[in-house]
This record gives structure tokens, C-alpha cells and sequence, in this order.
């Protein structure tokens, strides 16, 4: 048995369901329904005592609710390779290529990073996540490579869930852009939720919620969503003018497609980016028709989870890791350099 604590803040009026489905931590991998489930078993205690009715409106304050083992789970083991920057008994950090499903969903129910773990550690991960997802602490997409971290206990994974919800972990990413980030730039600081810091950092702040139309994607909202943070720094441009660049990614908060529906709000989308990056074509006068060319072919977001850091849950001692640029980004960035150069 575990405990999970979902804080709501004042002025959520809201149901009780979809407000503890809003303010979740998405490490906790609780749905709207799932919590549903959990209130009417009488698993959720509020600010007033035991809650049982999901409909009713959410109060002010803590929630605790009490997690019971996972539920059987589907996915089967499969031998498939993994590239383990570190493994302990309470957690292992993968490396993961790009083309990998983290979990099994529809149309992917096999050869997920789950199935890979389900073999590679048998017993010994973490159920907190439910059934879906055991030891998963938080996701990349399936078409990001890089770094994330999996519990093999629950003690692990309630440790490092609490560090991902306060934003303790540190997350640096890489991508490949259009465009470049210049505080000189109108159109950018005209744009809602841009702000500059210090060296020329862009602050993207936004709510991030589920597209009205399109249900697999997101999109950003100053009135819907969760609160969404990023922080962009330009490293390398490419091109004259600038058509491309590389750019460093900090997540402070970590919502589903977030780099991605903030570089694409500021008009800075990834490039290979098939959902997100619309219809825009790096400069073939800035490039050359070849880079222009080379640019447009490449075949996944450009974007690789490079630094991952955080506290070990149960020896408190400070872990960090560092992942390479994959082979494919380092090819485009060689081209592209060789251009510059």
C-alpha cells in the first residue's frame, strides 16, 4: 500500500475527479478514472475526512489516497537491449533510442521499454504506476531519445515522483529548431507567455491541456490546463540569416509534449517534428538547397533528453547523467556545421 498527496489550490472549483485528475502529478499516472474508481472505494482522504462521492466539488487543501497493489499486467517480458547508464536495487537510468515506445498503449502493445524492463528486471519494479506503467517515474516520447529514470521499488518511486512534482530534478535537453531565439525579436516578446531572462534565456509559461479538436495532441491555454514551464537558450545558429538552430531546453514543470508545443507556440518549432512543426521549411537561400534538403528529410523531432539529475530516494546521495547527441542529430549537426564552418 501506498500514499499519494495531490494538493488542490485555491480558486479550482471544480468536481472532485477532474479537479485530483488536474493537479495529479503525472508520475503518479492517475487518470480521471482510475481516481474515480479510488474515491468511491474510499481510498481518497480530504480536508474534511474520507471522500466518496467524485461529483462533488473539491475543497481547498490535501488529499491523500491510499494506492493498493497494481492490477495484472498485460504486457509480457521481451528480451530487447537496453543502454543502462546505472542500475541499483531501488532504480536503473536508461538510455532510450528514439523510435521507443516508453509503455504499452494501443497500436503499441509490444516492444515498449516496459516490455524491456518487465524482462531485464523481472520482479523488481516499482507497481505505483498501476498496471500501464510499473516503474515509470515520467515519460519521453516515443520519437525522443535520451535519458529517464525507472523505480524498482515503491519507496523509490514515491521519492523520485515527489522530485519530478516539485521540480527538484534537473532536465536538460537538446533540439535542433527553426528559427533563432533573439530578445531583440518583436514578434517574439508580442507573443503571450514570452518573457527573457537573464543571457538571453526565453521563459515560455503557459497552461498546457488536450487539444479541443485533436485528442492525441496538446496545445497551449491561458485559461485550461496545467501550469507549464520552459526555459530555452540558444547554443548554435545555422544559416544566413539563421534558419536553424541548436538549443539547450530546461524543463521546470513536465507536461506531455511540452518542449514541443512551447518552441511551436513561440514560432520556434523542432525540426522533424510531424505533429507540432506545421508546414515551415528551413531557408533553402539561408542553408543551400542541399542543408534546406537535408533538414527537411530528417525523420523524428529533433530533440534527445541529454542531462538527467536528482537525489537518490533512499540514500539521498546526488545523482547525475549525461547521455550523447544519438547518431542521427549528430549527422545533421556535422552537416550543418560543415555549412557554417
Amino acid at each position: 500500500m501506498a500514499e499519494i498527496l495531490i494538493t488542490i489550490p485555491e480558486g479550482l472549483s471544480d468536481r472532485l475527479d477532474k479537479a485530483l485528475a488536474l493537479c495529479a502529478p503525472e508520475q503518479a499516472a492517475l487518470s480521471r478514472s482510475r481516481l474515480a474508481k479510488l474515491i468511491a472505494e474510499g481510498a481518497v482522504r480530504g480536508p474534511s475526512g474520507p471522500v466518496t462521492d467524485g461529483k462533488a466539488r473539491a475543497e481547498t487543501g490535501d488529499y491523500r489516497i491510499e494506492i493498493g497493489a497494481p492490477e495484472a499486467l498485460d504486457a509480457l517480458p521481451e528480451a530487447i537491449p537496453l543502454s543502462i547508464a546505472y542500475e541499483d536495487t531501488d532504480l536503473i537510468v536508461v538510455d532510450k533510442p528514439a523510435g521507443m515506445v516508453v509503455h504499452p498503449a494501443p497500436g503499441s502493445p509490444s516492444g515498449t521499454l516496459v516490455n524491456a524492463l518487465l524482462h531485464h528486471c523481472a520482479d523488481s519494479l516499482s507497481g505505483i504506476g498501476g498496471a500501464a506503467r510499473p516503474g515509470i517515474v515520467h515519460r519521453i516520447d516515443k520519437e525522443t531519445s535520451g535519458l529517464l529514470v525507472v523505480a524498482k521499488t515503491d519507496r523509490a518511486h514515491q521519492g523520485l515522483a515527489r522530485q519530478f512534482a516539485d521540480h527538484s530534478a534537473h532536465r536538460r535537453y537538446l533540439a535542433l529548431a527553426h528559427g533563432a531565439i533573439d530578445p531583440a525579436d518583436a514578434r517574439l516578446r508580442g507573443l503571450p507567455g514570452i518573457a527573457f531572462e537573464p543571457g538571453g534565456v526565453l521563459r515560455i509559461t503557459t497552461l498546457l491541456g488536450r487539444h479541443p479538436t485533436d485528442r492525441q495532441r496538446q496545445a497551449v491555454s491561458f485559461q485550461n490546463g496545467r501550469h507549464a514551464v520552459t526555459r530555452a537558450r540558444l547554443i548554435e545558429t545555422f544559416g544566413t540569416p539563421p534558419a536553424v538552430m541548436l538549443v539547450e531546453c530546461r524543463l521546470e514543470t513536465g507536461r506531455t509534449h511540452q518542449i514541443r508545443v512551447h518552441m511551436a507556440h513561440a514560432g520556434l518549432g523542432l525540426v522533424g517534428d510531424p505533429v507540432y512543426g506545421g508546414a515551415r521549411r528551413a531557408s533553402a537561400r539561408a542553408l543551400g538547397p542541399d542543408l534546406a534538403a537535408a533538414v527537411a528529410a530528417f525523420p523524428r523531432q529533433a530533440l534527445h533528453a541529454a542531462e538527467l539529475g536528482f537525489d537518490h530516494p533512499v540514500s539521498g546521495e546526488s545523482l547525475a547523467f549525461s547521455s550523447p547527441v544519438p547518431p542521427d542529430m549528430a549527422g545533421l549537426l556535422e552537416k550543418l556545421r560543415g555549412r557554417t564552418a
